[in-house]
């Protein structure tokens, strides 16, 4: 089996969809847990089959109760969207903290999101902010930028403009687009100096 994964991927990477497709079919024959997310991507971009949003939802869904945590994320991400199955916060926010046990940073930053919104749980900015800081010291750009704006209203921790302005930093140097427009405005205006 380990043959046919590797073959699997390298079909893949260099866009042989059809024959990643048939080598991943074949492994999700065998229930190999991350054949199913690979199956699940192919649809979802339309490679080498028709793209189709419900069969990507269903095949990333089972790779996700496989404890694949990627395909966790992308589980969490089409329900919060309502990309191929029917929009549901509550179930986003589960898939979001399943795939953040396992260790996927962008999970940490949307559950993070979610909590300081209140879509799916109740608000709760203390949780928001321990998971925007975990995943913004992980370099997270988006968390990084999201830990700014608590730290700038003092949204479940201390006021701190400067921790702001720090946080709101990383971010521009990683290319968050709202981030750099903060900081150029807060530069042209005196502010601060990069």
């Amino acid at each position: 089996m380990q043959r046919t994964i590797k073959e699997a991927y390298d079909a893949l990477i260099t866009k042989k969809y059809d024959q990643a497709f048939t080598l991943y079919s074949q492994l999700v024959e065998e229930k190999e847990p991350t054949s199913f997310y690979y199956l699940g991507f192919l649809h979802f971009r339309g490679f080498g089959v028709p793209q189709d949003s419900k069969k990507a939802f269903s095949y990333y869904l089972e790779a996700a109760t496989r404890e694949v945590p990627v395909a966790q994320f992308e589980v969490a991400l089409m329900l919060e969207n309502g990309e191929g199955c029917e929009q549901n916060f509550s179930e986003a926010a589960f898939w979001y903290e399943e795939a953040a046990k396992r260790g996927n940073i962008d999970a940490f930053n949307n559950l993070a999101a979610m909590f300081k919104e209140g879509r799916g749980v109740e608000q709760d900015y203390k949780k928001a902010y321990v998971l925007f800081k975990k995943a913004a010291i992980e370099g997270n750009a988006s968390a990084q930028f999201n830990l700014g704006a608590l730290y700038d209203m003092g949204l479940g921790c201390e006021e701190d403009k400067e921790k702001a302005i720090e946080w709101c930093r990383k971010a521009s140097f990683q290319g968050h687009q709202k981030a750099k427009e903060i900081m150029m405005r807060m530069q042209n205006d005196g502010q601060v100096v990069f």
